[in-house]
């Protein structure tokens, strides 16, 4: 997952035409706009070795807090972004989900991808694939995207599973290195997963399904 972007112009909302941020709220999650007491807890997961084995290295509480800070300042630019995550009426922070413009050009960019990331004690659950669904529909159906992008470590075997689950499609002629690595890193070699706009349509039904009542707000 790529930790908050500005890379100018991606198919969505250009600078200056953000919305008013929102909160997408699904059967069991809200994913919402960041507070102050978020930073704690996303520094500890941030700092998790576990949860960043294919990420890259764990994070200092100042990476952390500059990561937030890219984050929220994507969000204030183009009006969505990776949001916080809670349970409702559970946990009040669990990780982050969202959309981003990523920082670094490829063959694929400019574009908007997908990414996650969960505290430990939060994964398994099921959490991802609701929050990604909604993050999803929120990028097709609100924001207008045509495609939406998702990359990860080529081992990253539970990442991979989930871009599947979400319906994206692999081609390894999209296989790529992954540029803010270092040459020789162990996580360079990534894979990318794209869904089109058109092919949203076909799994928008499991999407729906995912998020009953009131969806976005």
């Amino acid at each position: 997952m790529a930790g908050g972007g500005d890379v100018a112009g991606a198919g969505g909302p250009a600078e200056g035409d953000a919305p008013a941020l929102p909160t997408l709220v699904t059967e069991r999650l809200s994913l919402r706009p960041w507070r102050a007491e978020d930073r704690a807890p996303v520094a500890a997961m941030n700092a998790d070795p576990e949860v960043m084995a294919c990420l890259g290295e764990p994070l200092s509480r100042e990476a952390s807090d500059a990561l937030v800070d890219r984050i929220e300042a994507h969000f204030a630019r183009r009006g969505f972004g990776f949001w916080a995550v809670e349970v409702v009426g559970g946990a009040p922070f669990i990780g982050m989900i969202g959309l981003a413009v990523p920082r670094f050009e490829a063959h694929f960019t400019p574009c908007v991808e997908i990414g996650w990331r969960l505290a430990r004690e939060h994964q398994r659950r099921g959490y991802a694939t609701e929050g990604a669904r909604a993050a999803l529909a929120y990028g097709f159906e609100t924001l207008g995207l045509e495609e939406i992008v998702a990359w990860t470590a080529r081992d990253n075997v539970r990442s991979r599973a989930l871009m599947e689950r979400l319906g994206m499609g692999y081609d390894p002629a999209d296989d790529f290195a992954h540029p803010m690595l270092p040459e020789g890193h162990p996580l360079q070699e990534h894979v990318l997963y794209r869904l089109r706009r058109e092919a949203f349509a076909a799994v928008a039904s499991r999407i729906q399904a995912a998020m009953p009542g009131r969806i976005f707000s």
